[in-house]
């Protein structure tokens, strides 16, 4: 029985796997239940569910699509979050204010050991710095001011000679002389 379980199991995580554009593998040796369920709720604000996977698991859905990740990525106490490329960018800055937020002194492990992006397998460090790539927002605002910066530029310099112009014009009606 348990083997027919585990055969559902991975087809579904393969399944969903398959449809994920991008995951990241969080160590969560050492947390205390308080610090997961936090972690948990910061993610589900993004829309995203952290999920406690059995390594072994994982690893055999994701040989079925295709992605073998480093051997030390999916050992001891981890969990998997996944999503589009954009959920998976809110993933890693989750991730990574959690860990930044988190006292030192207490004992256990919150860290980035992988993932998954757009295909490619990453390694520790590149999931970690998905966390440092703009959202989809802050993307859209900096090519708007990609865009508008040299309209606007254009737009001063063409009203720079009438401007200069008028004030000339105003300074001799002030003095109270015609302009010649």
């Amino acid at each position: 029985m348990p083997n027919l379980i585990n055969e559902i199991v991975v087809r579904q995580l393969s399944d969903e796997f398959a449809r994920a554009e991008g995951m990241v593998i969080v160590s969560l040796n050492g947390l205390t239940v308080e610090e997961t369920e936090g972690l948990r709720e910061s993610l589900a604000e993004s829309g995203v569910r952290l999920r406690m996977v059995r390594n072994r698991l994982a690893a055999l859905a994701l040989e079925q699509r295709g992605v073998k990740l480093a051997e030390n990525v999916l050992v001891g106490n981890v969990a998997c979050a996944w999503g589009s490329s954009e959920d998976t960018i809110k993933i890693a800055k989750a991730v990574q204010k959690a860990v930044r937020t988190r006292d030192p002194k207490k004992k256990g492990e919150l860290a980035i050991r992988g993932g998954l992006f757009e295909g490619n397998a990453l390694d520790a460090r590149s999931a970690a710095a998905l966390a440092e790539l703009p959202g989809k927002d802050e993307l859209r605002a900096m090519l708007l001011g990609l865009l508008s910066g040299p309209a606007r530029s254009l737009a001063t310099l063409l009203a720079a000679p009438g401007t200069s112009l008028a004030r000339v014009v105003d300074a001799h009606a002030r003095k109270g002389e015609s302009p010649a």
